[in-house]
C-alpha cells in the first residue's frame, strides 16, 4: 500500500497542476488542451490529478480563481504605490500596458474562458463574473477617491483596452485608454 500523501505534497502537487493548467490553457485554450497533456506536462498520474480536481471544469475554475488573486493583487500593489487618487487611476492603465507587453500575452484569461465555456459551464461563468465584479470594484474604489462619477466609463475603458490589446497584440490600447481617462477625470 502506498504511503499517504502529506499535506505539503498535496499542496505542491496542486500548485504544479495549477501552474501547468494556467500556462497551457492561457496559451492554447481550455478545449485545445487535454488532461493527458496536463499529465505529461506535470508528470502527475491522471489518478492523482483527478484526486485533486474531480473534473477539468473544477481545474479551470481553480486556475481562474488563483489567477484572479495574483492578477488583482499585482494590480493593487502597483497602483497603491501612488498617493494621489488621480495618479492611482491612471496607474491602472500603466500597469495594463506593462501586462500587454509581456511575452505570451494573450488577452484576458476570463474573457477567453468565457468565450470557450461560458455558455456550457455555469461554474466557469460564475468565476468569470466574480472576477469582473472584483475588478470593477477595484476600479470603482480608486475612481471614487478622485471625486469623479466616471466609474463605469473608466471600467469600460480598462476592459476595452484589455480585449483590444489581446486581439491586436499591441500595447497602444493602454495608452489610448489612459489618455481618455485623463480627459474624463479633468
Amino acid at each position: 500500500m502506498p504511503a499517504p500523501i502529506s499535506a505539503e505534497q498535496h499542496r505542491q502537487d496542486r500548485d504544479v497542476l495549477l501552474d501547468a493548467a494556467e500556462s497551457l490553457f492561457y496559451e492554447r485554450g481550455v478545449r485545445a488542451v487535454g488532461m493527458d497533456e496536463i499529465r505529461s506536462t506535470t508528470g502527475l498520474p491522471l489518478k492523482r490529478i483527478y484526486s485533486l480536481f474531480a473534473t477539468k471544469e473544477d481545474l479551470v475554475v481553480a486556475m481562474l480563481r488563483r489567477r484572479d488573486r495574483r492578477w488583482r493583487g499585482s494590480l493593487t500593489e502597483y497602483v497603491e504605490r501612488f498617493d494621489d487618487p488621480r495618479a492611482r487611476v491612471l496607474a491602472v492603465f500603466d500597469w495594463l500596458g506593462r501586462w500587454f507587453a509581456q511575452p505570451g500575452f494573450r488577452g484576458c484569461a476570463w474573457i477567453n474562458a468565457y468565450g470557450e465555456l461560458g455558455s456550457s459551464s455555469p461554474a466557469v461563468l460564475d468565476e468569470v463574473r466574480s472576477h469582473k465584479r472584483a475588478f470593477h470594484d477595484q476600479i470603482a474604489g480608486w475612481v471614487a477617491a478622485t471625486g469623479s462619477p466616471a466609474v463605469e466609463p473608466v471600467f469600460l475603458l480598462a476592459e476595452g483596452a484589455v480585449v483590444t490589446a489581446g486581439i491586436t497584440g499591441d500595447t497602444a490600447p493602454a495608452r489610448e485608454a489612459r489618455a481618455a481617462v485623463e480627459d474624463l477625470l479633468g
